[in-house]
């Protein structure tokens, strides 16, 4: 059985717990992807996805948003392929 990996974050005085889905590089962007859940469904009844472009070498640093449109092509392009 595969242990999973999460991470934990204060967002105004509350801790969420987040599950990794998974991480990924992209050479187009030379960026790294993490994408993770809550766990919890949405309005549309899926469980609730995140993506956001990460450091793996700087521990310390921030997750950052997916905001450029080619970064949201690599996210949905991984996420199809992983679908299949």
């Amino acid at each position: 059985m595969e242990d999973k990996i999460t991470f934990k974050v204060n967002i105004d005085g509350e801790e969420i717990e987040y599950e990794v889905l998974y991480t990924f590089y992209s050479i187009k962007t030379d960026n790294n992807y993490i994408i993770y859940t809550d766990n919890k469904n949405g309005s549309d009844g899926k469980i609730n996805m995140y993506a956001s472009i990460f450091y793996p070498d700087e521990k310390d640093r921030e997750l950052e948003d997916v905001e450029k449109e080619e970064d949201w092509d690599e996210v949905e392009s991984f996420l199809e392929g992983v679908s299949e």
